[in-house]
């Protein structure tokens, strides 16, 4: 198990089978959207989850933490720190993250990229990239208040435009 991230609000844990329960329950239309999938099935997210397990065993290229909050630690999202993509340069770490719909709104997302940012810094990136489509409002907002750069508009080979933010990981 890794060491916890956290700022006294948010805590960052990898996600796992563990979280099944509380990730199908707060899976909504909104997320399912935004992160570009299909909406989970038990089956698929079962298998999912021990995926992301066998990452964190393995060293990535998937880097998928629970955003938690509170004293229990509530599941309140998710975000992934991703290295190692073929739209990635050498030394970049994609970001990609979605709260449950009862904690929008509350700032934790933002402070949950600023703990992955840290984590990407720790594993040798350079470089964080924040992608969204342009009508993803929220998360370019999540991304100018974690202090990222509006860097480009781009055509991805699966047919998605996609605004690009970028944040220097060595300052």
């Amino acid at each position: 198990m890794h060491e916890a991230l956290t700022d006294g609000t948010v805590t960052l844990l990898p996600l796992g089978p563990g979280d099944f329960e509380a990730h199908y329950a707060g899976e909504d239309e909104e997320l399912v959207r935004w992160l570009g999938g299909d909406p989970s099935t038990p089956e698929g997210l079962r298998d999912h989850l021990e995926r992301c397990a066998r990452w964190w065993s393995d060293g990535g290229p998937f880097h998928h933490f629970g955003i938690r909050v509170g004293d229990d630690l509530a599941l309140a999202g998710t975000v992934e720190v991703q290295t190692g993509q073929y739209y990635l340069r050498e030394g970049q770490a994609n970001l990609a993250y979605g709260l449950y719909a009862q904690w929008r709104g509350r700032g934790l997302a933002t402070r949950a990229v600023i703990l992955a940012c840290s984590y990407a810094a720790a594993i040798g990136c350079k470089e964080a990239v924040i992608r969204c489509e342009p009508a993803n409002t929220r998360s370019a907002a999540v991304a100018a208040r974690a202090g990222f750069a509006f860097l480009q508009r781009r055509s991805e080979p699966d047919g998605r435009v996609l605004d690009w933010y970028t944040l220097d990981l060595r300052d």
